[in-house]
């Protein structure tokens, strides 16, 4: 296994998704979710549109770094 391959792959992730501070906001929106009320199935549901948005609730979609955007026409 080439742990330096899966930390890179890790860390694209991460900032693919914002950063650390975005994951922090994402874990504790997940947190949330799971300690409110409603039924399991509402939770998950609740939690897989929390995962699509990176980011605290309401925050836009951080920027792509200038290397992944597409060019301008």
């Amino acid at each position: 296994m080439d742990l330096k391959r899966l930390f890179n792959k890790g860390k694209k992730i991460v900032d693919e998704r914002g950063g650390v501070d975005s994951l922090k906001e994402d874990a504790s929106e997940l947190t949330d979710i799971a300690k409110g009320k409603g039924s399991l199935t509402d939770k998950a549901k609740g939690a897989a549109a929390a995962i699509k948005d990176p980011g605290a609730p309401g925050e836009d979609k951080p920027k792509a770094a200038p290397s992944q955007q597409p060019p301008k026409p």
